[in-house]
């Protein structure tokens, strides 16, 4: 098995894990603080092979989150693909930072990202929530991140995924 097969067969595993904890059944009252493992994983694949992971691969994640959550088509393809463009555009300042730098960017990133899709569902006139309790989503994926980043680091260098 070649280089190229490893990259991409790694890669891919590491979004249907993400995708598969992302429709996992949580309590009621656990909702609000699931992470966001797609945006997460998207963000360090568009990091560590931004010349592999882009905007394409973003939108196409997108539309998958969108069938399996039941909701608007499109919604989350939008929103991954600008947290694909803006980690593409930084991502070589984001390698430099500590883990507690790319915790904030990562709540940043996913803050960013649930409050697109909560405005698209406004704007869409599908149910939503009027507090801010989905906001602690991002909070949960900053706090999950390093432990993230060192998993799909180790994976990357393992599998030697170039």
């Amino acid at each position: 098995m070649d280089q190229r097969n490893n990259a991409t067969w790694v890669v891919y595993l590491t979004f249907v894990v993400a995708f598969l904890l992302a429709v996992v059944p949580l309590p009621e009252w656990a909702m609000n603080y699931r992470p966001q493992w797609v945006a997460m994983v998207l963000i360090y694949w568009a990091m560590a092979l931004p010349y592999r992971v882009g905007i394409g691969f973003a939108w196409v994640a997108g539309l998958l989150v969108d069938i399996l959550d039941g909701s608007l088509l499109g919604l989350h393809a939008v929103a991954l693909a600008i947290i694909a463009y803006i980690t593409l555009s930084l991502h070589q300042r984001l390698r430099m930072f500590s883990s507690l730098q790319q915790s904030a960017v990562v709540l940043a990133m996913t803050g960013l990202y649930m409050l697109m899709t909560h405005w698209m569902k406004i704007a869409a006139d599908q149910a939503v929530t009027s507090d801010l309790f989905f906001l602690l989503g991002p909070l949960s994926s900053a706090f999950l991140w390093p432990w993230v980043f060192v998993l799909l680091r180790q994976m990357r260098r393992g599998f030697s995924v170039r």
